[in-house]
């Protein structure tokens, strides 16, 4: 991936920086996958955790877009609060950690338990259910859509790292994030999304700004607007230390058909193309 500026212009604040005291914003949320993006083997360190704590005191709006189930998050990540809104079961689930008491919202409904029952009777394990998600592993791809299709049933299936993800047709993380953004009366064009895997596309089109961080699937950076330099929780700590000393002022996104993404030359010594990371975790 080039590091020079493709057929996308850049357009540069007078300043060449962030926003200026007393300006808006142009960029007000932060949008993060969880797995392998914020969090590295299913953890958060210190640092990525006051990373977005620093970025919350700057103002920013916070939003975690996550594959997992919300308990499966919860008994992972005690910090949960740190974010305004969770996107769990990749789109299919909002949960507001704060005020007290949180609030939980279905943003579809969930297969019937025929499904379920028929997978099991028919070899398909392990299988995991949420409020309305239903997954469970490579190689059994074939007999979820073949149990869709018998069943007649409205479902999609979404692939992320060996994952199969069975969700109502329609539902992904854009739209989750969409609904938790309708909340905020923040518009996903003053939102800057990150991620690593295949579920994350429609993270990062939905957002105003896409990035990956270094250890996302090549077809992912390809896709973003900006790689960052660092793997997984250094890359969002990278990705927030921009962010707030620029607001990405410089940045304009690339074209959805550009072979080439755009990474300013004044974030060159810190954000670039670098080599593969391994994805330590796939429910993203």
């Amino acid at each position: 991936m080039p590091t020079h500026e493709s057929a996308s212009r850049r357009t540069r604040s007078p300043s060449g920086r962030g926003a200026a005291p007393g300006h808006e914003l142009r960029f007000k949320a932060l949008a993060t996958d969880y797995d392998g993006t914020l969090a590295d083997d299913g953890k958060v360190s210190r640092d990525a955790l006051a990373a977005l704590r620093r970025a919350r005191k700057a103002g920013r709006k916070l939003v975690l877009v996550t594959g997992r189930e919300l308990e499966d998050l919860m008994r992972t990540f005690a910090e949960v609060d740190v974010f305004d809104v969770i996107v769990a079961e990749n789109g299919a689930l909002l949960y507001t950690p704060c005020p007290f008491p949180p609030r939980e919202r279905p943003l579809a409904a969930a297969p019937p338990s025929e499904f379920s029952q028929t997978l099991i009777e028919r070899g398909v394990g392990p299988i995991s259910s949420g409020r309305i998600i239903v997954a469970t592993w490579e190689p059994h791809q074939q007999v979820v859509l073949d149990t869709i299709r018998d069943l007649g049933l409205e479902l999609e299936v979404i692939f992320n790292k060996g994952a199969v993800m069975v969700l109502p047709s329609g539902v992904n993380k854009a739209s989750g994030l969409r609904a938790a953004l309708a909340d905020l009366a923040i518009p996903p064009s003053q939102v800057v999304g990150v991620g690593d895997g295949e579920n994350d596309h429609s993270l990062l089109e939905v957002c105003g700004l896409g990035v990956a961080v270094a250890n996302a699937v090549p077809a992912l950076k390809k896709r973003a607007d900006l790689v960052m330099l660092e793997p997984r929780g250094a890359g969002v700590i990278e990705l927030i230390d921009q962010m707030l000393a620029t607001d990405f002022a410089d940045v304009a996104r690339a074209k959805p058909d550009a072979a080439a993404r755009v990474v300013p030359a004044e974030l060159q010594s810190s954000t670039r193309v670098a080599r593969e990371g391994r994805p330590k975790h796939s429910a993203s």
